[in-house]
């Protein structure tokens, strides 16, 4: 039965014990980006370098995520990035920190603060790296990346396209496979692209 998450409000995100992965991690990591951006980006969870930094997208994903943007047309200074999950979340391997997936209690638990990042920001349009960041948005534990990659969809008033994760492309071992998710990859932002430049900001959302 998963752990109910406390019912305290954390007044900032380096306060909050929602759950227990603040306890390993070095700090958490919120999003960067303008505000009102149009194109909100949304991964897993913060990395080993990001933890380090206090930044999203910093290290061996986000120098992909740099060509991804390059190669669709994308500045990424204009885009807002953040995770689904704001501590990263890793088990020893030797002298190394590991990756290690966010449970769905954790993952719930987080969605207290991407709720106000979306509130605070109003995209047009999320982009969603990988099927955690697709059910943080979403809400929905049962959404996959294969019913929804290359179909945007709406959801709370905005656009939401699905793609890998670019850690998904590096870990990929098959050079044929590692193209074909980097292709899929552009071509999911490029429809993010068009999406955020024709489409008017989610009903309610703030005007400047």
């Amino acid at each position: 039965m998963p752990t109910p998450v406390p019912p305290q409000t954390p007044a900032t995100l380096d306060e909050c014990r929602r759950c227990d992965l603040w306890k390993n991690a070095t700090q958490a990591v919120g999003g960067r980006g303008p505000a009102k951006a149009r194109i909100m980006l949304v991964g897993e969870q913060p990395g080993d370098q990001e933890d380090l930094a206090g930044q999203p997208f910093v290290g061996p994903a986000g120098k992909l995520l740099d060509r991804l943007f390059a190669e669709s047309g994308i500045d990424r200074s204009t885009v807002y990035l953040t995770n689904a999950v704001k501590h990263f979340k890793w088990e020893p391997r030797g002298k190394r920190r590991m990756h290690k997936t966010p449970a769905q209690r954790e993952i719930e638990a987080c969605s207290y603060w991407l709720e106000k990042e979306l509130q605070r920001e109003q995209p047009v349009v999320v982009v969603a790296l990988g099927s955690t960041a697709l059910k943080s948005v979403t809400g929905n534990s049962h959404m996959t990346l294969r019913d929804t990659m290359g179909q945007p969809f709406r959801h709370g008033g905005r656009w939401v396209v699905a793609i890998y994760h670019p850690s998904y492309a590096l870990r990929v071992p098959d050079p044929a496979m590692k193209e074909q998710a980097f292709t899929s990859m552009v071509e999911g932002l490029r429809q993010a692209r068009d999406l955020a430049a024709r489409q008017t900001p989610p009903e309610g959302a703030a005007t400047s």
